[in-house]
């Protein structure tokens, strides 16, 4: 959540922190480049900490470690069964990138990444692309089965090849909006009721806060949730590009 300004989009508003440009390319290092770095780092000091010791009796941090690696092997497992395992590494990476953004966001004064829509598009992208280029390596053109359902009638097979193909390439619309949608709309309401908070001054001011406090506490249970339908969904996709369902 975002401090400053009145508008509760300013919080979105990106500004460039290092300006850079080559041959008129605005590649400047900007508020998003800079929470994503951070969070980054957080995660390495995270994963740092918990693995320092690898006592028998986990500690606070490593139980936290084990616990985020077995949740994201499970889902892996019971999604994709056990062909999924090689693609752990970057299904495991790319769900701590997003809830580790997710969190991060929620911390005063800071930007949440996750809320535009550039940042989870690129991640939907990369993710759609990998899919699909696993699909035709795994299967060939068989791949292409994909988008006739089994047992489907002749007659119907134009109408719902066209429709499996529009699902199929919506997939990273719809994957990068639900995620950029969500925090978004989160963020808004809280910049919203922190107004109010402002505005009403210490004799009412305390009732925007109690929903405040408690959108804040259901803010983090959203971050996490939607980090975990992103992470899922790509799992989904995999199980697709492996067993052509």
């Amino acid at each position: 959540m975002s401090g400053g300004g009145h508008s509760p989009m300013q919080q979105f508003e990106v500004h460039a922190k290092v300006p850079l440009s080559i041959a008129g390319l605005d590649i400047s290092y900007t508020n998003a480049s800079l929470w994503m770095s951070l969070t980054v780092l957080a995660i390495m000091a995270f994963f740092g900490l918990g693995l320092r010791r690898r006592a028998l009796v986990p500690g606070r941090f490593q139980a936290l470690t084990e616990l985020s690696y077995e949740f994201v092997a499970g889902m892996l497992k019971d999604t994709v069964g056990v062909q999924g395992r090689q693609y752990f590494p970057f299904v495991f990476t790319l769900f701590i990138f997003i809830l580790g953004c997710n969190l991060l966001g929620m911390l005063p004064y800071s930007f949440t990444v996750t809320s535009h829509i550039i940042v989870t598009f690129a991640l939907a992208l990369t993710v759609f692309i990998g899919v699909t280029v696993i699909g035709f390596m795994r299967h060939g053109l068989h791949y292409l089965k994909l988008f006739v359902p089994e047992g489907l009638p002749m007659w119907m097979a134009p109408l719902m090849v066209f429709i499996e193909i529009i699902s199929y390439l919506a997939r990273p619309v719809t994957l990068s909006v639900r995620l950029a949608a969500n925090m978004m709309a989160g963020h808004t309401m809280l910049k919203v009721l922190a107004g109010f908070v402002l505005a009403m001054g210490w004799t009412l001011g305390w009732i925007p806060m109690v929903f405040l406090v408690v959108l804040s506490g259901f803010e983090i249970f959203v971050a996490v949730l939607q980090a975990y339908i992103f992470t899922i969904l790509v799992c989904v996709y995999l199980n697709d590009a492996v067993h052509l369902h």
